[in-house]
């Protein structure tokens, strides 16, 4: 397949600027950008997907340049039903620092932060050199801005647009770009640019958007949504991202595995297919996983993601370290757990158990397990031996009661 076909089998073009991308997409080698802005000193699994464009087009030959908005980041691209909340200029600050770090260990590829020319723009520049080109009417028909009339929009958001404008002209004059890619959602503001070049300075530049990746229940991966799935480790460990994935939902993984891995289209057919005969077996989830958590932490973090499950779920917990079981478990109730303490009197004291009857009721019936072993003895003595690294125990209460204790 051209890069063109691929893209369109993967579901990654939504819209295009004009019909002749496709041909420039397959023929010739574009300098290209997509950005971010920095609402936060990591990217999501949401960034994932759109910046992912990047590496293919690259591996056609293609020039990527990854973009972190330190300047629109101070104003914040508008919301469909209100304004977003600014941040303050240390914390954007910080976050183009995270950004930019994390974007060229991941991707690899230059990035660039547009406040380095927008700093010393004055506002009687900005108005004459690129107000004056982009008429009223044309803004409020963008859908973001169209959508906020009604409940009020202010002149920082409705600038913003304007503002990527700048970016996409920018770019064109001191790095070659041509196209700019980016999720649906900002297909206002890459026109804006197109048109921007074309009235200012008789320049033809193009867009192309990909569809938003949605999960199973329709809703965009992102911070403002609350299922941010972040790509720096310390945020989301790699066992995290890979419980997350090996558990998406049959009705998504094709398409995930499409937009989200570089396996082609016989390989993603064949594994649809044995998918498809033993679902139980979750082939499709595990592969995902594998590419996903391989691209960005690397092979290793991948290889002890697995190891942690298998242990975990195999009911083999006392193979981990401490510091595996605290990242496993840390949502987990913990406490504090005296040495010499009875295993009934532990039970009670931390609330795993509201009684002595209930507790001796859920001993008997072997639904009490410290480390993955059933204990059933109520005067069982807490000692370091029973802890993982003489500190540790894991308590469980049914299938679906966690705890932590540290022996002290």
């Amino acid at each position: 397949m051209t890069l063109y076909e691929d893209l369109k089998w993967r579901g990654l073009i939504k819209d295009i600027s004009s019909p002749e991308l496709e041909k420039k997409l397959n023929e010739e080698k574009l300098t290209f950008y997509i950005g971010t802005d920095p609402t936060a000193d990591s990217m999501h699994i949401g960034h994932f997907s759109s910046f992912l464009i990047a590496t293919r087009l690259a591996r056609y030959g293609h020039k990527p340049i990854l973009l972190i908005g330190g300047a629109t980041g101070l104003i914040g691209d508008p919301k469909p039903s209100k304004e977003r909340q600014m941040i303050t200029r240390e914390e954007v600050n910080k976050n183009v620092e995270g950004l930019t770090l994390q974007a060229k260990k991941i991707f690899g590829f230059e990035v660039v932060n547009n406040y380095d020319w927008t700093k010393d723009i004055n506002i009687l520049d900005f108005l004459r050199d690129y107000g004056k080109y982009i008429n009223v009417n044309y803004m409020l028909a963008k859908d973001i801005i169209s959508r906020r009339l009604v409940s009020g929009i202010t002149f920082c958001e409705f600038a913003y647009t304007l503002l990527q404008g700048m970016d996409f002209l920018y770019l064109n004059k001191s790095k070659g770009v041509t196209l700019q890619v980016a999720g649906s959602d900002q297909w206002g503001n890459i026109t804006t640019g197109i048109e921007l070049a074309r009235k200012k300075d008789n320049i033809e530049l193009y867009g192309m958007t990909m569809p938003l990746v949605l999960d199973s229940n329709g809703v965009k991966f992102g911070k403002t949504e609350g299922n941010a799935l972040w790509l720096d480790k310390e945020k989301t460990s790699s066992y995290e991202l890979y419980q997350y994935l090996i558990n998406t939902s049959d009705s998504c993984i094709i398409d995930y595995l499409k937009k989200l891995t570089f396996l082609k289209k016989e390989e993603i057919e064949q594994i649809e297919t044995e998918h498809n005969k033993c679902p139980e077996l979750r082939i499709a989830q595990k592969t995902l996983a594998r590419e996903v958590i391989t691209f960005i932490h690397g092979k290793e973090e991948f290889e002890k993601a697995l190891r942690i499950s298998e242990a975990l779920f195999g009911g083999d917990v006392k193979k981990l370290s401490k510091d595996e079981i605290l990242m496993c478990f840390k949502d987990v109730p913990s406490f504090n757990i005296t040495s010499g303490t009875t295993l009934i009197d532990m039970l009670i004291e931390n609330n795993i158990c509201q009684s002595k009857r209930e507790a001796r009721e859920f001993l008997n019936a072997g639904s009490i397990s410290i480390n993955d072993e059933k204990v059933i003895d109520e005067n069982l003595i807490i000692t370091k031996d029973l802890a993982i690294g003489n500190e540790v125990l894991v308590i469980k209460r049914g299938k679906k009661k966690n705890y932590i204790g540290f022996l002290k």
